[in-house]
């Protein structure tokens, strides 16, 4: 897992949701100000969907206090657009299939389930300042208390 004070490669390659629409870019043109970089499984599934609900219900909070939220999944943007109305999203969801990013965020791991192993998207959440210079990290999320954990992590750096 990356670490505070490592950089994220900010010229790793992906499709964003942007504006309602397929959009490619990559990190680097994403980052605006600080921001909250969300990785999660897929769409329409529990866990995943507490944790995203948290951050659509806190969006304009976070973006009060200077955050902009990047959320990362190997869904489609097709999959994104019709996820971001059913879930009331208003921030950046990206298309990671490949695992781009979450490679770059050093947060793909071995999972495991129905006894067939396989790699997947660490549940967590990166802190980036707008040069992707890491300031946190939450290694393992806790989907019901997501917003908090980040209100945690964000007093912590400053």
């Amino acid at each position: 897992m990356i670490q505070p004070g490592q950089k994220l490669d900010t010229s790793v390659n992906f499709h964003a949701l942007l504006g309602g629409e397929k959009t490619p870019c990559t990190l680097g043109e994403l980052l605006k100000r600080r921001t909250i970089l969300s990785v999660y499984m897929k769409n329409n599934t529990s866990a995943c969907d507490v944790q995203t609900a948290q951050l659509a219900a806190a969006t304009e909070e976070f973006s009060g206090m200077g955050w902009d939220i990047i959320a990362v999944s190997k869904d489609t943007c097709n999959s994104h657009k019709k996820y971001a109305e059913k879930q009331g999203i208003a921030y950046t969801l990206v298309s990671d299939p490949d695992y781009n990013l979450t490679r770059a965020a050093d947060a793909l791991v071995e999972k495991s389930m129905y006894g067939k192993k396989f790699l997947g998207p660490l549940r967590c959440a990166i802190l980036v300042e707008a040069d992707g210079t890491v300031l946190g990290v939450i290694e393992k999320i806790n989907a019901k208390a997501h917003v908090e954990e980040l209100k945690d992590l964000i007093a912590e750096v400053g």
